[in-house]
């Protein structure tokens, strides 16, 4: 398209090395968590996302083989280690792990499942349509591959947003 031709494996090294990742310091008023699957290679991983619903950055995101409370509850300290969340009310889904991992932390959390969390569920999908995508062209990627990607894609949403 750009008349630039460069290998799959050019692409690969590229998102290992650049290590992009979302900018940290923020203090959203609300943030929106979910936890989603997505297949890679055939196999079923969870995403795990926060996103401001006030501008739909992604905060923070994380790929997992499962999920549980303990996978939670890490995601949500890692959130809270980039990001002045302590004050957030935090918007989640059904979800009962990152129910439990609010309580833990002792964030405030509400259930909803339209309202704010209706832009969110598109950007949502947009990361799982794009994974989708990331998965066909890098087939037999391991998962720490699809995770650096995501970070690289959560980096550059940002940046267009």
């Amino acid at each position: 398209m750009f008349g630039v031709s460069r290998a799959r494996s050019t692409v690969h090294n590229w998102v290992h090395k650049a290590e992009l990742q979302p900018e940290s310091g923020k203090q959203p008023d609300h943030v929106a968590v979910d936890e989603t699957v997505i297949r890679l290679n055939d196999q079923q991983y969870w995403l795990y996302a926060a996103v401001d619903p006030e501008t739909n950055e992604l905060l923070h995101t994380r790929l997992e083989p499962t999920t549980n409370n303990g996978l939670a509850r890490s995601f949500l300290a890692e959130l809270s280690e980039k990001h002045g969340v302590e004050n957030a009310v935090f918007l989640i889904d059904g979800s009962k792990s990152l129910r439990d991992g609010c309580q833990r932390h002792g964030f405030t959390f509400r259930y909803e499942k339209h309202g704010d969390r209706n832009a969110v569920e598109r950007v949502f999908r947009e990361i799982k349509r794009r994974t989708v995508c990331f998965s066909n062209c890098f087939s037999n990627a391991e998962a720490t591959t699809a995770d650096d990607w995501l970070r690289s894609f959560s980096f550059a949403w940002n940046q267009l947003i």
